[in-house]
Protein backbone atom coordinates (compact mmCIF):
# COMPACT_ATOMS: atom_id res chain seq x y z
CA UNK A 1 0.00 0.00 0.00
CA UNK A 2 1.45 3.36 -1.03
CA UNK A 3 1.87 6.09 1.60
CA UNK A 4 0.28 9.51 1.14
CA UNK A 5 3.73 11.01 0.60
CA UNK A 6 4.13 8.94 -2.55
CA UNK A 7 0.96 9.65 -4.42
CA UNK A 8 0.82 13.25 -5.67
CA UNK A 9 3.29 13.51 -8.54
CA UNK A 10 4.14 16.93 -9.97
CA UNK A 11 5.58 16.75 -13.48
CA UNK A 12 9.24 15.70 -13.45
CA UNK A 13 9.23 14.71 -9.77
CA UNK A 14 10.30 11.29 -8.52
CA UNK A 15 7.73 9.50 -6.36
CA UNK A 16 10.01 9.06 -3.35
CA UNK A 17 11.00 12.74 -3.31
CA UNK A 18 7.56 14.32 -2.97
CA UNK A 19 5.54 15.13 0.15
CA UNK A 20 1.93 16.28 -0.10
CA UNK A 21 1.72 20.05 0.63
CA UNK A 22 -1.04 20.80 3.14
CA UNK A 23 -1.58 24.39 1.83
CA UNK A 24 -2.37 22.97 -1.59
CA UNK A 25 -5.12 20.82 -0.07
CA UNK A 26 -6.74 23.82 1.62
CA UNK A 27 -6.46 25.89 -1.55
CA UNK A 28 -8.02 23.06 -3.59
CA UNK A 29 -10.99 22.86 -1.20
CA UNK A 30 -11.50 26.62 -1.29
CA UNK A 31 -11.43 26.78 -5.07
CA UNK A 32 -13.77 23.80 -5.37
CA UNK A 33 -16.32 25.46 -3.11
CA UNK A 34 -16.07 28.77 -4.97
CA UNK A 35 -16.28 27.14 -8.39
CA UNK A 36 -19.55 25.43 -7.43
CA UNK A 37 -21.15 28.88 -7.32
CA UNK A 38 -20.06 29.82 -10.84
CA UNK A 39 -22.03 28.83 -13.96
CA UNK A 40 -20.51 26.14 -16.17
CA UNK A 41 -18.64 27.54 -19.13
CA UNK A 42 -20.33 26.79 -22.42
CA UNK A 43 -17.98 24.74 -24.58
CA UNK A 44 -18.58 22.37 -27.46
CA UNK A 45 -16.52 19.28 -26.86
CA UNK A 46 -15.02 16.81 -29.33
CA UNK A 47 -15.44 13.10 -28.77
CA UNK A 48 -13.78 10.12 -30.49
CA UNK A 49 -15.92 7.04 -31.14
CA UNK A 50 -15.94 3.73 -33.04
CA UNK A 51 -19.10 2.02 -34.26
CA UNK A 52 -19.66 -1.50 -32.86
CA UNK A 53 -19.68 -3.12 -36.30
CA UNK A 54 -17.76 -6.13 -34.98
CA UNK A 55 -18.70 -5.91 -31.31
CA UNK A 56 -19.01 -9.25 -29.50
CA UNK A 57 -18.01 -10.96 -26.29
CA UNK A 58 -15.63 -13.56 -27.66
CA UNK A 59 -13.23 -13.80 -24.70
CA UNK A 60 -13.18 -12.96 -21.00
CA UNK A 61 -10.72 -10.43 -19.57
CA UNK A 62 -12.88 -8.93 -16.80
CA UNK A 63 -15.59 -10.22 -14.42
CA UNK A 64 -18.38 -8.69 -16.52
CA UNK A 65 -17.45 -10.91 -19.46
CA UNK A 66 -17.62 -14.13 -17.44
CA UNK A 67 -20.58 -16.17 -18.65
CA UNK A 68 -21.32 -13.77 -21.52
CA UNK A 69 -19.30 -15.38 -24.33
CA UNK A 70 -21.37 -15.33 -27.51
CA UNK A 71 -24.35 -13.67 -25.81
CA UNK A 72 -23.92 -10.08 -26.99
CA UNK A 73 -26.27 -8.96 -29.75
CA UNK A 74 -24.56 -6.98 -32.48
CA UNK A 75 -27.83 -5.42 -33.67
CA UNK A 76 -28.85 -4.28 -30.17
CA UNK A 77 -25.37 -2.93 -29.53
CA UNK A 78 -25.46 -0.96 -32.78
CA UNK A 79 -28.89 0.49 -31.94
CA UNK A 80 -27.75 1.51 -28.44
CA UNK A 81 -24.50 3.01 -29.74
CA UNK A 82 -26.39 4.95 -32.43
CA UNK A 83 -28.77 6.37 -29.83
CA UNK A 84 -25.80 7.39 -27.66
CA UNK A 85 -24.08 9.06 -30.58
CA UNK A 86 -27.26 10.98 -31.43
CA UNK A 87 -27.50 12.29 -27.86
CA UNK A 88 -23.82 13.23 -27.75
CA UNK A 89 -24.03 14.89 -31.15
CA UNK A 90 -26.39 17.50 -29.69
CA UNK A 91 -23.65 18.59 -27.30
CA UNK A 92 -20.37 17.66 -29.00
CA UNK A 93 -18.60 17.13 -32.30
CA UNK A 94 -18.06 13.42 -32.98
CA UNK A 95 -14.96 12.00 -34.70
CA UNK A 96 -14.94 8.32 -35.67
CA UNK A 97 -12.51 5.57 -36.56
CA UNK A 98 -13.47 2.57 -38.69
CA UNK A 99 -14.06 -0.64 -36.75
CA UNK A 100 -11.69 -3.54 -37.50
CA UNK A 101 -12.84 -7.13 -37.78
CA UNK A 102 -11.36 -9.33 -35.07
CA UNK A 103 -11.12 -6.48 -32.55
CA UNK A 104 -14.51 -6.65 -30.79
CA UNK A 105 -13.58 -4.21 -27.99
CA UNK A 106 -12.48 -1.43 -30.32
CA UNK A 107 -15.73 0.57 -29.71
CA UNK A 108 -14.40 1.25 -26.20
CA UNK A 109 -12.34 4.17 -27.49
CA UNK A 110 -11.67 5.55 -24.00
CA UNK A 111 -8.97 2.90 -23.90
CA UNK A 112 -7.31 4.06 -27.12
CA UNK A 113 -4.99 6.35 -25.14
CA UNK A 114 -4.94 9.81 -23.60
CA UNK A 115 -5.05 13.06 -25.56
CA UNK A 116 -3.71 16.24 -23.96
CA UNK A 117 -2.52 19.55 -25.40
CA UNK A 118 -2.11 18.18 -28.92
CA UNK A 119 -0.27 15.01 -27.85
CA UNK A 120 -1.65 11.48 -27.91
CA UNK A 121 -0.27 8.89 -25.49
CA UNK A 122 -1.33 5.47 -26.82
CA UNK A 123 -2.35 2.60 -24.58
CA UNK A 124 -0.30 -0.49 -23.90
CA UNK A 125 -2.89 -3.10 -23.04
CA UNK A 126 -2.40 -5.67 -20.32
CA UNK A 127 -4.30 -8.38 -22.19
CA UNK A 128 -3.15 -9.73 -25.55
CA UNK A 129 -6.75 -9.78 -26.82
CA UNK A 130 -6.76 -5.96 -27.05
CA UNK A 131 -3.21 -5.25 -28.20
CA UNK A 132 -4.20 -5.41 -31.85
CA UNK A 133 -6.11 -2.14 -31.38
CA UNK A 134 -2.99 -0.14 -30.53
CA UNK A 135 -1.59 0.27 -34.06
CA UNK A 136 -4.97 1.32 -35.51
CA UNK A 137 -5.50 4.06 -32.94
CA UNK A 138 -1.93 5.34 -33.29
CA UNK A 139 -2.24 5.48 -37.06
CA UNK A 140 -5.56 7.37 -36.91
CA UNK A 141 -4.13 10.09 -34.69
CA UNK A 142 -0.91 10.28 -36.68
CA UNK A 143 -2.88 10.75 -39.92
CA UNK A 144 -4.84 13.55 -38.26
CA UNK A 145 -1.67 15.44 -37.39
CA UNK A 146 -1.50 14.63 -33.69
CA UNK A 147 1.89 14.18 -32.04
CA UNK A 148 2.43 10.70 -30.59
CA UNK A 149 4.07 10.58 -27.16
CA UNK A 150 4.97 7.20 -25.72
CA UNK A 151 5.55 6.07 -22.16
CA UNK A 152 9.04 4.60 -21.59
CA UNK A 153 9.73 0.90 -21.71
CA UNK A 154 6.73 -1.38 -21.67
CA UNK A 155 4.71 0.30 -18.92
CA UNK A 156 1.11 -0.89 -19.04
CA UNK A 157 -1.36 1.95 -19.49
CA UNK A 158 -4.97 1.74 -20.67
CA UNK A 159 -5.64 5.30 -21.71
CA UNK A 160 -8.52 7.49 -20.61
CA UNK A 161 -10.14 4.48 -19.01
CA UNK A 162 -7.58 4.95 -16.24
CA UNK A 163 -6.55 8.61 -16.69
CA UNK A 164 -9.13 11.32 -16.01
CA UNK A 165 -8.51 15.06 -15.90
CA UNK A 166 -10.07 17.01 -13.07
CA UNK A 167 -12.70 19.44 -14.34
CA UNK A 168 -11.77 22.23 -11.91
CA UNK A 169 -7.96 22.35 -11.76
CA UNK A 170 -4.99 21.14 -13.81
CA UNK A 171 -4.75 17.67 -12.29
CA UNK A 172 -4.77 14.14 -13.69
CA UNK A 173 -6.31 11.33 -11.64
CA UNK A 174 -4.86 7.94 -12.61
CA UNK A 175 -6.15 4.50 -11.67
CA UNK A 176 -3.79 1.56 -11.24
CA UNK A 177 -3.72 -1.89 -9.71
CA UNK A 178 -5.99 -3.72 -12.16
CA UNK A 179 -4.96 -2.76 -15.72
CA UNK A 180 -2.59 0.23 -15.75
CA UNK A 181 0.64 0.11 -13.76
CA UNK A 182 1.57 2.48 -10.93
CA UNK A 183 4.66 3.58 -12.90
CA UNK A 184 2.43 5.05 -15.60
CA UNK A 185 1.53 7.93 -13.27
CA UNK A 186 5.10 9.24 -13.09
CA UNK A 187 5.52 8.67 -16.83
CA UNK A 188 2.42 10.69 -17.67
CA UNK A 189 3.44 13.47 -15.28
CA UNK A 190 6.74 13.90 -17.11
CA UNK A 191 5.45 13.33 -20.63
CA UNK A 192 2.43 15.64 -20.41
CA UNK A 193 3.75 18.06 -17.78
CA UNK A 194 0.72 17.54 -15.53
CA UNK A 195 0.37 16.90 -11.81
CA UNK A 196 -0.81 13.32 -11.38
CA UNK A 197 -2.55 11.57 -8.48
CA UNK A 198 -2.46 7.74 -8.63
CA UNK A 199 -5.44 5.93 -7.11
CA UNK A 200 -5.30 2.20 -6.41
CA UNK A 201 -8.27 0.12 -7.57
CA UNK A 202 -8.98 -2.96 -5.46
CA UNK A 203 -12.27 -4.40 -6.78
CA UNK A 204 -11.90 -6.45 -10.02
CA UNK A 205 -15.38 -5.37 -11.12
CA UNK A 206 -14.11 -1.79 -11.29
CA UNK A 207 -10.95 -2.51 -13.21
CA UNK A 208 -10.66 0.92 -14.85
CA UNK A 209 -10.85 4.25 -13.05
CA UNK A 210 -13.72 5.47 -15.24
CA UNK A 211 -15.95 2.63 -14.01
CA UNK A 212 -16.03 4.12 -10.50
CA UNK A 213 -14.80 7.73 -10.72
CA UNK A 214 -16.20 10.62 -12.76
CA UNK A 215 -14.92 14.20 -12.34
CA UNK A 216 -17.65 16.70 -13.20
CA UNK A 217 -17.56 20.45 -13.90
CA UNK A 218 -17.22 22.95 -11.03
CA UNK A 219 -15.11 20.51 -9.03
CA UNK A 220 -17.90 17.99 -8.35
CA UNK A 221 -16.95 14.30 -8.19
CA UNK A 222 -19.17 11.27 -8.81
CA UNK A 223 -17.50 8.15 -7.38
CA UNK A 224 -17.82 4.75 -5.72
CA UNK A 225 -15.44 4.86 -2.71
CA UNK A 226 -15.43 1.09 -2.08
CA UNK A 227 -13.57 0.52 -5.35
CA UNK A 228 -10.42 2.13 -3.87
CA UNK A 229 -7.98 1.26 -1.12
CA UNK A 230 -7.91 3.28 2.11
CA UNK A 231 -4.98 5.49 1.12
CA UNK A 232 -6.58 6.39 -2.20
CA UNK A 233 -9.89 7.27 -0.57
CA UNK A 234 -7.96 9.55 1.80
CA UNK A 235 -6.25 11.22 -1.14
CA UNK A 236 -9.53 11.97 -2.86
CA UNK A 237 -11.10 13.24 0.35
CA UNK A 238 -8.09 15.50 1.02
CA UNK A 239 -8.45 17.20 -2.35
CA UNK A 240 -12.19 17.35 -2.86
CA UNK A 241 -14.40 18.76 -0.13
CA UNK A 242 -17.21 16.54 1.15
CA UNK A 243 -19.78 19.00 -0.21
CA UNK A 244 -18.41 18.35 -3.70
CA UNK A 245 -18.31 14.55 -3.52
CA UNK A 246 -21.28 12.43 -4.62
CA UNK A 247 -20.78 8.84 -3.49
CA UNK A 248 -22.92 6.30 -5.33
CA UNK A 249 -24.14 3.10 -3.71
CA UNK A 250 -23.26 -0.36 -4.98
CA UNK A 251 -26.43 -0.71 -7.06
CA UNK A 252 -25.72 2.50 -8.98
CA UNK A 253 -22.06 1.56 -9.31
CA UNK A 254 -22.97 -1.82 -10.80
CA UNK A 255 -25.28 -0.04 -13.27
CA UNK A 256 -22.19 1.90 -14.43
CA UNK A 257 -23.53 5.22 -13.14
CA UNK A 258 -19.95 6.48 -12.73
CA UNK A 259 -19.09 5.51 -16.31
CA UNK A 260 -20.78 8.71 -17.37
CA UNK A 261 -20.02 11.39 -19.94
CA UNK A 262 -19.92 14.97 -18.70
CA UNK A 263 -20.99 17.60 -21.24
CA UNK A 264 -21.38 20.87 -19.39
CA UNK A 265 -24.42 20.56 -17.17
CA UNK A 266 -25.51 17.31 -18.88
CA UNK A 267 -24.43 13.92 -17.49
CA UNK A 268 -25.05 11.08 -19.96
CA UNK A 269 -25.21 7.55 -18.53
CA UNK A 270 -26.99 4.22 -18.76
CA UNK A 271 -29.14 4.50 -15.64
CA UNK A 272 -29.23 6.29 -12.28
CA UNK A 273 -31.40 5.70 -9.23
CA UNK A 274 -33.90 8.33 -8.16
CA UNK A 275 -31.67 9.23 -5.22
CA UNK A 276 -28.63 9.77 -7.47
CA UNK A 277 -30.66 11.84 -9.92
CA UNK A 278 -31.77 14.10 -7.08
CA UNK A 279 -28.20 14.48 -5.87
CA UNK A 280 -26.97 15.42 -9.34
CA UNK A 281 -29.91 17.77 -9.81
CA UNK A 282 -29.08 19.48 -6.51
CA UNK A 283 -25.51 19.91 -7.78
CA UNK A 284 -26.78 21.59 -10.94
CA UNK A 285 -26.63 18.69 -13.41
CA UNK A 286 -29.23 17.15 -15.70
CA UNK A 287 -29.11 13.36 -16.09
CA UNK A 288 -29.67 11.94 -19.57
CA UNK A 289 -30.24 8.18 -19.53
CA UNK A 290 -29.76 5.95 -22.55
CA UNK A 291 -29.78 2.14 -22.58
CA UNK A 292 -26.29 0.63 -22.93
CA UNK A 293 -26.78 -2.74 -21.22
CA UNK A 294 -25.52 -4.65 -24.26
CA UNK A 295 -22.07 -3.16 -23.67
CA UNK A 296 -22.23 -4.04 -19.98
CA UNK A 297 -21.71 -7.66 -21.04
CA UNK A 298 -18.20 -6.61 -22.03
CA UNK A 299 -17.65 -4.41 -18.97
CA UNK A 300 -18.30 -0.95 -20.35
CA UNK A 301 -20.89 1.79 -20.69
CA UNK A 302 -21.20 5.40 -21.86
CA UNK A 303 -17.80 6.83 -20.92
CA UNK A 304 -15.86 3.85 -22.24
CA UNK A 305 -17.47 4.35 -25.66
CA UNK A 306 -15.91 7.80 -26.02
CA UNK A 307 -12.54 9.53 -25.82
CA UNK A 308 -12.38 13.25 -25.09
CA UNK A 309 -10.29 15.10 -27.65
CA UNK A 310 -9.79 18.47 -25.92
Amino acid sequence: MNSLADVHIPAGTRLRDYTLPVPAIVDRMHRSQQSALAPARAQRKRLFMCAPDHFAVSYSINPWMDGQLGRASGSRAKAQWTALREILGRHATIETIDAVEGLPDMPFTANAGLLHDGRFVPSRFRHAERRGEEAHFIEWFRRHGVEIGRLPGRILFEGAGDALFDEAIALLWMGHGQRSEFAAAAGLARLLDVDTVPLRLVDPRFYHLDTCFCPLPRGVLLWYPAAFDEDSRALVESRIHSSQRIAVDEADALAFACNAISLGSAVVLHRASGRLKRQLDDAGFTVIETALNEFHKAGGSAKRLTLRME
